[in-house]
């Protein structure tokens, strides 16, 4: 069974294998990222959150239970199905594509854990952050937490293979016209799989010209989750906040 690149998102996040083969994701790190941000943004008591491309809700989840009313939304439909398990009253999920707003507003919006950039058409990524924009309300924030691409590619692991659940994932990597690559193969009940993450290696300048063309100002850059200085060689991530 082969997933061409092309939408490559809406068919690997769909499979249990996406989910085993990240199984062991720092839940404790994401908490934590959770806490500075919102205590950095000094969001209202209760306040709504958007949490765009949420997956299976880890992140809704755990705001949630800091006081606030979150919207999970997501284009896998697996993902979703999951997640309204853990729906309340101040917690819900939507099947949504984020390049179209949602019908409602909210005092910040975070796309988190490198959620954007999957698109081939580059329309479709300053689509949604004009998506973003108009989910906001008059005092909203946006977050983009993205990988720092300058990094990633000096650091490039170019192949392994991580073994879970019995099963061995085989990962090869490399930069495809400005797009950061991973191929992942796997045998598992006799059959062969081959997956593949694509991800537009942006990096500040991209998205700097992409807020100007959606209107909306950076405010903020860190380069991790503990929110420190942005740095282009050093740091892991390239944490965005706008308005």
């Amino acid at each position: 069974m082969t997933k061409t690149a092309e939408k490559w998102y809406a068919s690997w996040f769909d499979t249990p294998y996406y989910h085993i083969l990240y199984k062991d994701r720092d839940y404790t790190e994401a908490q934590s990222f959770m806490d500075n941000l919102t205590n950095y943004l000094n969001l209202p008591e209760h306040g709504k959150i958007l949490d765009l491309a949420c997956g299976k809700g880890r992140h809704s989840i755990y705001l949630n239970t800091l006081g606030y009313d979150v919207t999970g939304v997501d284009l896998s439909e697996q993902s979703i199905a999951y997640a309204k398990q853990f729906e309340n009253d101040t917690l819900k999920f939507d099947v949504h594509d984020m390049t179209k707003p949602y019908a409602d507003t909210f005092d910040a919006v975070f796309n988190l854990f490198t959620s954007f950039g999957y698109f081939e058409d580059d329309e479709c990524n300053l689509r949604t952050i004009k998506a973003i924009k108009e989910e906001l309300n008059e005092f909203g924030f946006g977050v983009i937490d993205f990988l720092n691409s300058e990094y990633i590619i000096d650091n490039l692991v170019p192949e392994n293979t991580k073994t879970v659940e019995g099963i061995s994932f085989l990962q090869k990597r490399h930069v495809d016209n400005g797009y950061i690559v991973k191929d992942i193969s796997f045998t598992h009940d006799g059959r062969d799989y081959n997956f593949q993450e694509r991800v537009k290696a942006f990096n500040l300048s991209d998205f700097e010209a992409l807020f100007a063309k959606a209107g909306v100002h950076l405010l903020d850059v860190f380069g991790d989750y503990k929110l420190r200085k942005y740095h282009p060689k050093t740091s892991e991530r390239l944490i965005l906040i706008f308005k």
